[in-house]
């Protein structure tokens, strides 16, 4: 299964999310996702990916979370994220040519533009569970047809 990460920043009461302009999952809101090249750690990876995807240098981190994706018509497309809180970061956030970032207060959060399993864990992470991992099942057209909480 793949491994890649996902990272988010809350502050002042708000979570950034970005709209993805290209590639999986375009013109919906996600969070900064990154694929781990074949020499990387997973921790490595999330901080190269967030400086090209939003142009910041991550300079602490908590990886905290994991989620299991399960994809039944492209086994590649099966992954396992880990997720990671960002504590602390430098240089200002910007929009880049894949992602465009945008902060929501956490009771505005687009549900209803992101994927769909997003609003089964996404309530779990901001009342702060360190003890969540999920798997999720998709058919056609990445369609959510069940999940199961693991912890």
């Amino acid at each position: 299964m793949r491994q890649t990460t996902l990272g988010f920043i809350i502050q002042n009461w708000k979570i950034l999310l970005a709209m993805k302009k290209r590639g999986f999952w375009e013109w919906k809101y996600n969070w900064f996702w990154w694929k781990l090249e074949l020499w990387e750690t997973v921790e490595q990876a999330m901080i190269r990916e967030a400086n090209e995807e939003i142009w910041i240098n991550i300079l602490e981190q908590e990886k905290i979370w994991i989620l299991n994706f399960y994809f039944k018509e492209n086994k590649d497309w099966n992954q396992s994220v880990h997720i990671f809180f960002i504590n602390k970061f430098s240089w200002e956030i910007e929009e880049s040519e894949e992602m465009k970032p945008y902060w929501f207060e956490l009771d505005k959060i687009p549900y209803n533009e992101m994927w769909k399993d997003d609003k089964i864990w996404l309530p779990e992470v901001l009342w702060w569970n360190k003890e969540i991992e999920y798997n999720f099942f998709f058919n056609k057209n990445w369609k959510l047809a069940s999940y199961k909480k693991l912890k």
